[in-house]
């Protein structure tokens, strides 16, 4: 180990001790409504967002970041007003 190396505090865990996967276990992991496969998570929205990319000017991008998360979302709502939507 070099001087610049920190040494690491992880715990090595034995794959064998994971639990077994029995039939019980794989019949709980998946929801069935009907005999249909239940999806999970989010719901499709309506109307997605779309994925962009753009360039802003640096300082634009600071003032928006500086009223902390969803700085994004306020841009969004920015623009919308802009052109009158």
């Amino acid at each position: 180990m070099t001087g610049k190396e920190l040494p690491t505090n992880d715990i090595w865990t034995d794959p064998d001790d994971a639990p077994e996967l029995t039939d019980a276990w794989f019949e709980q992991a998946d929801q069935h409504e009907a005999g249909k496969l239940v999806k999970r998570g989010r719901p499709p929205l309506d109307q997605p967002k779309k994925h962009i990319n753009i360039r802003l000017d640096a300082d634009l991008v600071d003032r928006l970041k500086a009223d902390g998360p969803g700085w994004q979302s306020r841009a969004n709502t920015l623009l919308r007003k802009a052109v009158g939507m």
